[in-house]
């Protein structure tokens, strides 16, 4: 089945991709201008390593906690799961950014001030507050709906 298609959606796509090439057009200039070539076989690296990270990795991980939170509860709501789901993808972001600080810290410098901070126990308590605001995300969405429901339902008249 295929779903027409307006005018308008047909203007709005063909704007979105000229935006969007125009913005690839730019980015590609200035990597061009602004990087050293002796820079781009490790940006090249970084890239591949970050793909490799996210496709192999973190994509994976993400849905494969959604099926089984789906199988263990086939009535839970796909709300729920996407909530869950946004907050493994800020976990998976914030591990991004702070372990190699983290690793980079373990394996010393010679000046201790560049990485200053605790970042594993740091993390460990970001995560911890992250567990936090998405029960209470996940439990009031379950409230506020279970309130709609109620509304929607007739009441019995007996």
């Amino acid at each position: 089945m295929t779903a027409s298609v307006t005018p308008g959606q047909r203007i709005w796509r063909r704007v979105l991709i000229v935006a969007g090439i125009a913005i690839l057009g730019i980015g590609g200039l200035t990597f061009l201008m602004d990087v050293k070539p002796a820079a781009y076989v490790g940006l090249l690296i970084w890239f591949v390593a970050a793909l490799i990270v996210h496709d192999g990795i973190i994509g994976p991980v993400i849905f494969g906690i959604a099926v089984i939170m789906r199988k263990l509860n086939r009535s839970m709501s796909i709300v729920v799961v996407a909530i869950v789901q946004v907050a493994l993808v800020i976990a998976a972001i914030m591990a991004a950014i702070v372990l190699p600080a983290a690793y980079k810290k373990q394996a010393g410098s010679a000046n201790p001030t560049i990485l200053p901070l605790e970042y594993l126990p740091n993390l460990g308590a970001f995560y911890v507050a992250l567990a936090i605001v998405t029960t209470a995300v996940v439990a009031t969405y379950l409230v506020v709906s279970s309130r709609r429901a109620k509304r929607r339902s007739p009441v019995d008249q007996d």
